[in-house]
């Protein structure tokens, strides 16, 4: 086998590649990549059993082959040599050369044979939805994934794919984060996605117009983004109910600067630490809204004018989870409903219905 590239484009495949790769492996040829040869270029591939990361970069096909390199050591390698192209070489014993102009390495590598089979997500296209949309709706939800597995499927992103519409939805037990945007469904479906790989589905989406197309199969899914193929298993179980988690209506209603927010609730955080994680309590009176703070450390209390509609409130909330809510927003005001102190909060864009996160308030001590 003996191909030759650009080192530029097989370092930066290298980089994202490994991200499918475990540092250790009870199979040895899981913790390398797998090389194959094609008509006008090679295929990397990483993969965890999981899930996994294939691209193709063009090269010059000198002998055909396959082979398993070590990823972390070969990527190493790409990365620090200097010249414009890399040539590889594999030899009957597996002993596989890179060389450039200036330098050559000599490293063992494993017989592909070794390497488990990728899953073929054989069918046709389930839906399209444009990269920079997919790439916000992941970021915008993925913040409320349980990050414990004592419910495997809250540990997942649930995508809803109908009518035009893909939705997706995270959940923690604590707050909820959906997100909506137009996208072009061939086939009506939903399935639960981890949300390792929604993530790094998210940081391989390049800037640039392009559509995602994602096919499902019965138990994996398969992403094509900025010419890379991800695929997963997907999260198997019941998924919250979550529309019947969304209040109906609300008592009070108020439009807030989301910049004016954040800032009011971060100076109330800096007395809250790890051994002290007293909530905050939020009034909405009339005009204003005043953040309230107490613990060993101290007491702060900060205010800022709003647009309120509707009832006075008192309510108290998690620093972070309300901080979350308010970061992901991504828009200069944002639309927080209340039903009671004992409800959970809808943040929403002031028009429209793009994301609407939940978020559970925290039982203050003067309360009932």
């Amino acid at each position: 086998m003996k191909f030759i590239c650009d080192r530029q484009s097989l370092s930066e495949a290298m980089l994202n590649i490994q991200k499918a790769v475990p540092g250790k492996s009870n199979i040895p040829a899981l913790e390398g990549v797998l090389i194959q040869t094609g008509e006008d270029g090679i295929t990397l591939s990483g993969y965890d059993l999981e899930f996994g990361i294939t691209t193709q970069i063009p090269a010059e096909i000198e002998e055909t082959g396959t082979i398993v390199l070590p990823a972390r050591l070969f990527s190493d390698i790409i990365r620090k040599l200097s010249d414009d192209s890399v040539s590889v070489t594999v030899d009957a014993n597996l002993l596989t050369t890179v060389t450039t102009k200036q330098t050559e390495f000599t490293i063992i590598g494993i017989d592909a044979a070794e390497f488990p089979a990728i899953p073929q997500i054989d069918g046709e296209k389930t839906l399209s939805i444009d990269q920079a949309s997919l790439k916000s709706m992941i970021e915008q939800t993925l913040y409320a994934v349980a990050q414990n597995d004592q419910k495997p499927v809250h540990t997942g992103i649930k995508f809803e794919a109908e009518e035009g519409i893909l939705t997706l939805v995270a959940v923690d037990g604590y707050r909820l984060a959906l997100r909506r945007e137009p996208a072009q469904i061939l086939t009506p479906c939903d399935f639960i996605v981890p949300g390792r790989t929604a993530s790094e589905i998210a940081k391989l989406i390049k800037e640039e117009e392009n559509q995602a197309d994602v096919y499902l199969s019965p138990k994996h899914i398969l992403f094509q983004v900025s010419g890379y193929s991800v695929f997963s298993r997907l999260l198997e179980g019941n998924f919250l109910d979550y529309k019947n988690s969304i209040p109906k209506s609300s008592n009070t209603v108020v439009t807030v600067a989301t910049r004016t927010f954040i800032d009011s609730v971060e100076r109330a955080s800096i007395i809250i630490n790890d051994r002290f994680k007293n909530p905050l309590k939020i009034s909405f009176e009339d005009a204003t809204v005043s953040v309230l703070c107490k613990t060993p450390l101290g007491k702060v209390q900060d205010e800022f004018v709003a647009n309120k509609q509707g009832d006075d409130i008192e309510i108290g909330f998690n620093n972070k989870y309300l901080l979350d809510a308010l970061k992901y927003a991504h828009c200069d005001e944002v639309k927080l409903s209340f039903t009671s102190s004992l409800t959970p909060m809808t943040v929403t864009p002031p028009e429209g219905d793009s994301f609407l996160f939940l978020v559970l308030p925290v039982r203050l001590k003067n309360e009932g």
